[in-house]
């Protein structure tokens, strides 16, 4: 049995690191040795956090400053307009600015589905009991024309329903447990940690993984940074991709270092991060693995035209 999580916090504002040695500095020749980098406070974002706590940055001598967002989608025009040097974004929201002739580049792969990590559920007395069911219902998701409805959509098509069958509606994922229980909708797509708070207060059941099929292992989240950027700091970018790259893989392959260090920054209870889903930490960027989405983009209509997500990418250089 799942134990309950307390609501997601905001993450605090987090302390700098302070900046590599003069030799490191010398050496290294950053052309920006303090960012700004964008980051949800999720479990996504864990390798970020590792990085700071392991001193992987500061390694390279580069100081990096989390700033809390929410949602991909809102990063776009932070990162353009200079506020953010990097961010936690999406891939629906790069490769649907990159659609619309965004310079945009993602620069690290970030997380990926796993099962259970993206649901969607219903209240515990609802008379829904297959995704076929929802012919017709209202669906909540975070974010409208995102990963959420895309995840979504590809799910109901394997039941039978068509997109336009039913109506999606913009909610914050902390408000969808209330606003189901209070009928304002009738199903829900959520991640964790909410999954797990859901199913015992206010009292949710899980009716659809919405990462199997065609979305099992779905790429998630990711990197980006504008391109005008990456070209003038190719040094600070090759930086931040070593040091996150690190945790990355310590990730991957140590889940207790990642239970370690999510209640840092999202705030969710230390007794029971040990007890929600995790997805998976991608350590190299696979343009056939991104493709996925892409394709998945133009089949459901978000692209109007085939999108190369090759020449969105930047990969380290070591």
């Amino acid at each position: 049995m799942r134990r309950t999580i307390p609501a997601l916090l905001l993450a605090t504002t987090l302390a700098l690191t302070a900046c590599g040695g003069a030799e490191q500095a010398s050496t290294g020749g950053l052309e920006k040795p303090v960012i700004k980098v964008g980051a949800l406070p999720i479990p996504d974002a864990a390798a970020l956090y590792i990085a700071r706590s392991k001193g992987y940055f500061k390694e390279e001598g580069l100081t990096v400053e989390p700033i809390t967002i929410q949602g991909g989608a809102v990063a776009l025009p932070q990162i353009k307009s200079g506020a953010l040097d990097i961010s936690h974004t999406n891939y629906v929201s790069t490769f649907l600015a990159a659609g619309r002739g965004e310079k945009i580049k993602v620069v690290g792969d970030l997380y990926g589905a796993a099962p259970n990590t993206f649901d969607l559920m219903v209240a515990k007395d609802s008379p829904i009991k297959a995704v076929a069911d929802l012919k017709g219902k209202t669906i909540l998701v975070n974010t409208l024309n995102n990963i959420g409805t895309l995840a979504v959509t590809s799910t109901l098509k394997s039941a039978g329903v068509a997109p336009g069958e039913v109506k999606f509606i913009e909610k914050p994922f902390p408000d969808m447990g209330n606003a189901l229980a209070a009928g304002q909708a009738d199903a829900a797509w959520l991640t964790e940690p909410f999954i797990t708070a859901t199913q015992v207060q206010p009292g949710l059941r899980v009716l659809a993984d919405t990462m199997t099929g065609p979305t099992a292992g779905l790429p998630i989240a990711a990197w980006m940074a504008t391109g005008e950027w990456v070209a003038k700091n190719p040094k600070t970018l090759a930086a931040f991709q070593r040091a996150i790259g690190k945790a990355q893989k310590l990730a991957a392959g140590d889940r207790t270092v990642v239970d370690a260090i999510i209640p840092t920054y999202s705030k969710i209870d230390q007794a029971a991060v040990t007890k929600i889903a995790l997805g998976t930490f991608p350590t190299d960027l696979d343009p056939a693995r991104l493709q996925r989405v892409a394709d998945l983009m133009l089949e459901f209509g978000y692209l109007k035209q085939p999108l190369d997500v090759k020449t969105l990418l930047v990969s380290p250089t070591g």
